[in-house]
Protein backbone atom coordinates (compact mmCIF):
# COMPACT_ATOMS: atom_id res chain seq x y z
CA UNK A 1 0.00 0.00 0.00
CA UNK A 2 2.71 2.13 1.03
CA UNK A 3 4.59 1.82 -2.36
CA UNK A 4 1.76 2.58 -4.14
CA UNK A 5 0.55 5.47 -2.93
CA UNK A 6 4.28 6.96 -2.91
CA UNK A 7 3.63 5.79 -6.79
CA UNK A 8 0.58 8.27 -7.00
CA UNK A 9 2.04 10.66 -5.15
CA UNK A 10 4.92 10.92 -7.47
CA UNK A 11 2.65 11.19 -10.64
CA UNK A 12 0.92 14.25 -8.76
CA UNK A 13 4.02 15.93 -8.72
CA UNK A 14 5.78 15.47 -11.57
CA UNK A 15 2.10 16.47 -13.35
CA UNK A 16 1.39 19.51 -11.25
CA UNK A 17 5.46 20.81 -11.08
CA UNK A 18 5.85 22.48 -14.78
CA UNK A 19 2.19 24.34 -13.90
CA UNK A 20 3.04 25.12 -10.42
CA UNK A 21 6.68 26.72 -12.14
CA UNK A 22 4.19 28.85 -14.79
CA UNK A 23 1.82 30.08 -11.46
CA UNK A 24 5.17 30.94 -9.46
CA UNK A 25 6.60 33.54 -12.00
CA UNK A 26 3.11 35.25 -11.55
CA UNK A 27 3.84 39.35 -10.52
CA UNK A 28 7.18 37.62 -9.12
CA UNK A 29 10.33 38.00 -11.15
CA UNK A 30 11.31 34.15 -12.03
CA UNK A 31 14.88 34.08 -10.98
CA UNK A 32 13.64 35.37 -7.40
CA UNK A 33 10.86 32.67 -7.63
CA UNK A 34 13.37 29.49 -8.86
CA UNK A 35 15.69 31.03 -5.97
CA UNK A 36 13.53 30.76 -3.12
CA UNK A 37 12.13 27.55 -4.10
CA UNK A 38 15.53 26.09 -4.27
CA UNK A 39 16.44 28.04 -0.81
CA UNK A 40 13.05 25.89 1.11
CA UNK A 41 14.23 22.99 -0.48
CA UNK A 42 17.70 23.17 0.37
CA UNK A 43 15.99 23.47 4.16
CA UNK A 44 13.57 21.04 4.04
CA UNK A 45 16.05 18.33 3.18
CA UNK A 46 18.75 19.56 5.83
CA UNK A 47 15.61 19.31 8.47
CA UNK A 48 14.43 16.01 6.99
CA UNK A 49 18.15 14.82 7.65
CA UNK A 50 18.57 16.18 11.04
CA UNK A 51 15.34 14.30 12.01
CA UNK A 52 16.31 10.73 10.77
CA UNK A 53 20.00 11.27 12.02
CA UNK A 54 22.14 11.23 9.26
CA UNK A 55 24.88 12.94 7.71
CA UNK A 56 25.82 13.16 4.14
CA UNK A 57 28.78 11.17 3.09
CA UNK A 58 31.43 13.68 2.31
CA UNK A 59 33.95 11.21 0.16
CA UNK A 60 35.13 11.46 -3.33
CA UNK A 61 32.21 10.21 -4.94
CA UNK A 62 29.56 11.35 -2.92
CA UNK A 63 30.85 15.27 -3.69
CA UNK A 64 31.16 14.85 -7.24
CA UNK A 65 27.74 13.54 -7.58
CA UNK A 66 26.62 17.10 -5.36
CA UNK A 67 28.49 18.78 -7.58
CA UNK A 68 26.96 17.65 -11.00
CA UNK A 69 23.68 17.37 -9.24
CA UNK A 70 24.41 21.16 -8.42
CA UNK A 71 25.44 22.29 -12.15
CA UNK A 72 22.45 20.16 -13.29
CA UNK A 73 19.76 21.88 -11.30
CA UNK A 74 21.26 25.27 -11.73
CA UNK A 75 21.06 24.85 -15.16
CA UNK A 76 17.79 22.70 -16.22
CA UNK A 77 16.23 25.04 -13.55
CA UNK A 78 17.13 28.33 -14.97
CA UNK A 79 16.14 26.97 -18.48
CA UNK A 80 12.77 25.73 -17.91
CA UNK A 81 11.70 28.55 -15.59
CA UNK A 82 12.92 31.49 -18.42
CA UNK A 83 11.22 28.81 -20.80
CA UNK A 84 7.74 28.87 -18.99
CA UNK A 85 7.32 32.47 -19.76
CA UNK A 86 6.92 31.78 -23.42
CA UNK A 87 5.12 28.32 -23.71
CA UNK A 88 2.33 26.64 -22.02
CA UNK A 89 3.30 24.58 -18.82
CA UNK A 90 2.06 21.21 -20.48
CA UNK A 91 4.67 21.59 -22.97
CA UNK A 92 7.63 21.51 -20.47
CA UNK A 93 6.41 18.06 -19.58
CA UNK A 94 5.81 16.48 -23.18
CA UNK A 95 9.31 17.46 -23.95
CA UNK A 96 10.92 16.42 -20.53
CA UNK A 97 9.37 13.02 -21.62
CA UNK A 98 12.18 12.54 -23.98
CA UNK A 99 14.45 12.12 -20.77
CA UNK A 100 14.43 8.21 -21.15
CA UNK A 101 15.62 8.24 -24.80
CA UNK A 102 18.29 10.85 -24.38
CA UNK A 103 19.54 8.98 -21.08
CA UNK A 104 19.71 5.84 -23.13
CA UNK A 105 21.73 7.15 -25.73
CA UNK A 106 24.10 8.97 -23.53
CA UNK A 107 24.88 5.71 -21.52
CA UNK A 108 25.49 4.34 -24.30
CA UNK A 109 27.99 6.76 -25.56
CA UNK A 110 29.69 7.41 -22.06
CA UNK A 111 29.01 4.61 -20.16
CA UNK A 112 29.32 2.16 -23.09
CA UNK A 113 25.97 0.31 -21.93
CA UNK A 114 24.68 -0.80 -25.66
CA UNK A 115 21.17 -1.61 -24.86
CA UNK A 116 19.86 0.18 -28.08
CA UNK A 117 17.82 -2.54 -29.82
CA UNK A 118 16.37 -2.14 -33.31
CA UNK A 119 12.40 -1.54 -31.52
CA UNK A 120 14.49 1.27 -29.09
CA UNK A 121 15.64 2.94 -32.15
CA UNK A 122 11.84 2.74 -33.65
CA UNK A 123 10.89 4.51 -30.19
CA UNK A 124 13.89 7.36 -30.88
CA UNK A 125 12.38 7.97 -34.50
CA UNK A 126 9.07 8.01 -33.45
CA UNK A 127 10.28 10.41 -30.17
CA UNK A 128 12.10 12.71 -33.08
CA UNK A 129 9.28 13.22 -35.42
CA UNK A 130 7.01 13.80 -32.07
CA UNK A 131 9.63 16.83 -31.36
CA UNK A 132 9.92 18.01 -34.84
CA UNK A 133 6.13 18.10 -34.75
CA UNK A 134 6.10 20.76 -32.11
CA UNK A 135 9.05 22.84 -33.45
CA UNK A 136 6.88 23.04 -35.98
CA UNK A 137 4.30 24.57 -34.50
CA UNK A 138 6.29 26.23 -32.33
CA UNK A 139 8.16 27.97 -35.35
CA UNK A 140 4.99 29.00 -37.33
CA UNK A 141 3.60 30.46 -33.84
CA UNK A 142 6.34 32.99 -32.65
CA UNK A 143 10.25 33.52 -32.12
CA UNK A 144 10.04 33.36 -28.27
CA UNK A 145 7.81 30.06 -28.61
CA UNK A 146 10.40 28.51 -30.47
CA UNK A 147 12.82 29.68 -28.41
CA UNK A 148 11.16 28.62 -25.23
CA UNK A 149 11.21 25.08 -26.95
CA UNK A 150 14.63 24.80 -27.54
CA UNK A 151 15.87 26.43 -23.95
CA UNK A 152 13.32 23.57 -22.46
CA UNK A 153 14.92 20.90 -24.85
CA UNK A 154 18.66 21.79 -23.72
CA UNK A 155 17.27 21.64 -20.56
CA UNK A 156 16.23 17.98 -20.42
CA UNK A 157 19.65 17.12 -22.26
CA UNK A 158 21.54 18.76 -19.38
CA UNK A 159 19.54 16.51 -16.87
CA UNK A 160 19.57 13.19 -18.98
CA UNK A 161 23.35 14.11 -18.93
CA UNK A 162 23.38 14.69 -14.88
CA UNK A 163 21.52 11.57 -14.39
CA UNK A 164 24.00 9.24 -16.19
CA UNK A 165 27.08 11.09 -14.95
CA UNK A 166 25.76 10.60 -11.15
CA UNK A 167 25.37 6.75 -12.39
CA UNK A 168 28.54 6.64 -13.51
CA UNK A 169 30.02 7.95 -9.68
CA UNK A 170 28.09 4.85 -7.89
CA UNK A 171 28.03 7.17 -4.87
CA UNK A 172 25.17 4.88 -3.17
CA UNK A 173 23.28 8.08 -1.43
CA UNK A 174 20.17 8.36 -0.09
CA UNK A 175 17.49 10.02 -1.59
CA UNK A 176 17.59 12.94 0.87
CA UNK A 177 21.56 12.85 0.86
CA UNK A 178 21.20 13.48 -2.52
CA UNK A 179 18.76 16.05 -2.82
CA UNK A 180 20.52 18.43 -0.11
CA UNK A 181 23.90 18.25 -1.94
CA UNK A 182 22.67 19.09 -5.24
CA UNK A 183 20.98 22.13 -3.99
CA UNK A 184 23.78 23.05 -1.37
CA UNK A 185 26.07 23.04 -4.38
CA UNK A 186 23.59 25.02 -6.53
CA UNK A 187 22.06 27.65 -4.22
CA UNK A 188 25.34 29.49 -4.34
CA UNK A 189 24.69 30.07 -7.95
CA UNK A 190 21.28 31.45 -7.84
CA UNK A 191 22.48 33.85 -5.23
CA UNK A 192 25.23 35.19 -7.55
CA UNK A 193 23.06 35.39 -10.84
CA UNK A 194 20.44 37.15 -9.00
CA UNK A 195 22.70 39.73 -7.33
CA UNK A 196 24.54 39.94 -10.96
CA UNK A 197 20.71 40.39 -12.37
CA UNK A 198 20.02 43.27 -9.95
CA UNK A 199 16.83 40.86 -8.81
CA UNK A 200 15.08 42.20 -5.55
CA UNK A 201 13.03 40.93 -3.41
CA UNK A 202 9.46 42.01 -3.62
CA UNK A 203 7.39 43.82 -1.50
CA UNK A 204 4.69 41.43 -2.06
CA UNK A 205 3.60 38.37 -3.59
CA UNK A 206 0.09 37.37 -5.11
CA UNK A 207 -1.40 34.58 -3.30
CA UNK A 208 -1.22 31.64 -6.35
CA UNK A 209 2.59 32.50 -6.50
CA UNK A 210 3.05 32.15 -2.81
CA UNK A 211 1.58 28.51 -2.88
CA UNK A 212 3.29 27.72 -5.97
CA UNK A 213 6.22 28.59 -4.48
CA UNK A 214 5.96 26.37 -1.08
CA UNK A 215 4.74 23.89 -3.08
CA UNK A 216 7.76 23.29 -5.38
CA UNK A 217 9.85 24.16 -2.57
CA UNK A 218 8.67 21.88 0.13
CA UNK A 219 6.90 19.28 -1.73
CA UNK A 220 8.26 18.97 -5.55
CA UNK A 221 11.89 19.62 -3.96
CA UNK A 222 12.35 18.32 -1.02
CA UNK A 223 10.04 14.87 -1.02
CA UNK A 224 9.64 14.77 -5.47
CA UNK A 225 12.99 13.24 -5.45
CA UNK A 226 13.22 11.25 -2.54
CA UNK A 227 9.77 9.36 -3.47
CA UNK A 228 11.16 8.97 -6.59
CA UNK A 229 14.38 7.13 -5.28
CA UNK A 230 11.82 4.82 -2.88
CA UNK A 231 9.23 3.97 -6.15
CA UNK A 232 12.13 2.90 -7.91
CA UNK A 233 13.92 0.60 -4.95
CA UNK A 234 10.43 -1.16 -4.49
CA UNK A 235 8.44 -0.76 -7.47
CA UNK A 236 8.51 -2.74 -10.79
CA UNK A 237 11.16 -1.32 -13.17
CA UNK A 238 8.44 -1.63 -15.87
CA UNK A 239 5.93 0.40 -13.66
CA UNK A 240 8.42 3.97 -12.99
CA UNK A 241 8.68 3.55 -16.38
CA UNK A 242 5.22 4.71 -17.03
CA UNK A 243 5.31 7.57 -14.83
CA UNK A 244 6.70 9.61 -17.27
CA UNK A 245 4.64 8.16 -20.16
CA UNK A 246 1.61 9.45 -17.79
CA UNK A 247 2.79 12.81 -16.58
CA UNK A 248 2.74 14.59 -20.00
CA UNK A 249 -0.85 13.73 -20.87
CA UNK A 250 -1.82 14.80 -17.40
CA UNK A 251 0.19 17.85 -17.65
CA UNK A 252 -0.69 19.08 -21.02
CA UNK A 253 -4.60 18.27 -19.49
CA UNK A 254 -3.96 19.78 -16.01
CA UNK A 255 -2.82 22.94 -18.24
CA UNK A 256 -5.37 23.35 -20.30
CA UNK A 257 -8.03 22.59 -17.50
CA UNK A 258 -6.90 24.96 -15.08
CA UNK A 259 -4.91 27.48 -17.14
CA UNK A 260 -7.05 27.64 -20.21
CA UNK A 261 -3.43 26.49 -22.17
CA UNK A 262 -4.63 25.96 -25.56
CA UNK A 263 -4.26 22.12 -26.91
CA UNK A 264 -4.18 22.13 -30.62
CA UNK A 265 -4.09 19.14 -32.68
CA UNK A 266 -1.00 19.57 -33.76
CA UNK A 267 0.35 19.83 -30.09
CA UNK A 268 -1.61 16.87 -29.30
CA UNK A 269 0.61 15.01 -32.38
CA UNK A 270 3.29 15.79 -31.08
CA UNK A 271 2.43 14.45 -27.94
CA UNK A 272 1.16 11.21 -29.34
CA UNK A 273 4.67 10.55 -31.39
CA UNK A 274 6.45 11.24 -28.31
CA UNK A 275 4.02 9.08 -26.15
CA UNK A 276 4.19 6.23 -28.79
CA UNK A 277 7.89 6.72 -29.05
CA UNK A 278 8.28 5.95 -25.14
CA UNK A 279 6.38 2.89 -25.14
CA UNK A 280 8.53 1.98 -28.27
CA UNK A 281 12.06 2.68 -26.17
CA UNK A 282 10.70 0.99 -22.89
CA UNK A 283 8.34 -1.67 -23.59
CA UNK A 284 8.91 -2.40 -27.50
CA UNK A 285 11.45 -5.30 -27.23
CA UNK A 286 9.51 -7.41 -24.56
CA UNK A 287 6.74 -7.12 -26.94
CA UNK A 288 8.05 -8.25 -29.51
CA UNK A 289 9.55 -11.28 -27.91
CA UNK A 290 5.85 -11.81 -26.87
CA UNK A 291 4.54 -11.77 -29.82
CA UNK A 292 6.64 -13.94 -31.17
CA UNK A 293 6.09 -16.60 -28.48
CA UNK A 294 10.26 -17.78 -28.19
CA UNK A 295 12.55 -17.68 -25.24
CA UNK A 296 15.11 -14.77 -25.57
CA UNK A 297 18.02 -16.71 -25.95
CA UNK A 298 16.51 -18.82 -29.15
CA UNK A 299 15.94 -15.00 -30.96
CA UNK A 300 18.42 -13.39 -32.15
CA UNK A 301 17.63 -9.63 -32.41
CA UNK A 302 20.34 -6.85 -32.77
CA UNK A 303 21.94 -4.22 -30.17
CA UNK A 304 23.22 -1.17 -32.20
CA UNK A 305 26.95 -0.16 -31.14
CA UNK A 306 29.32 2.27 -32.20
CA UNK A 307 31.83 -0.71 -33.20
CA UNK A 308 28.40 -2.01 -35.62
CA UNK A 309 25.67 -4.71 -35.12
CA UNK A 310 26.21 -7.39 -32.13
CA UNK A 311 24.08 -10.59 -32.29
CA UNK A 312 22.17 -11.10 -29.16
CA UNK A 313 21.95 -14.93 -28.44
CA UNK A 314 23.14 -18.18 -29.66
CA UNK A 315 24.02 -16.44 -33.27
CA UNK A 316 26.37 -14.72 -35.36
CA UNK A 317 28.78 -11.93 -34.19
CA UNK A 318 29.96 -9.25 -36.34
Amino acid sequence: MKKNIAYLEVIMIWSTTPLAIKWSSEGVEYLMALSARIALGLVGACVILLILRQLPPVNRQAVKTYLTSGFSIYFAMMGVYWASQHIPSGWISVIFGLSPIMTGVLAALILHEWSITIMRLVGMMLGIIGLIIIFGDGYSSGGELFEGILVVLGSTLVHSLSSVLVKSFNARLSGFSASAGGLAFAMPLFIVTCICSGVSIPQSVPDRALISILYLGIIASTFGFALYYYVLSHMDVGQVSLIPLITPVSALLLGNLLNDEPVSITIMMGAGFITAGLLFYQFGQNLLQRLLDTDKSDYHFPLIGLSGIRWRGRGIRR
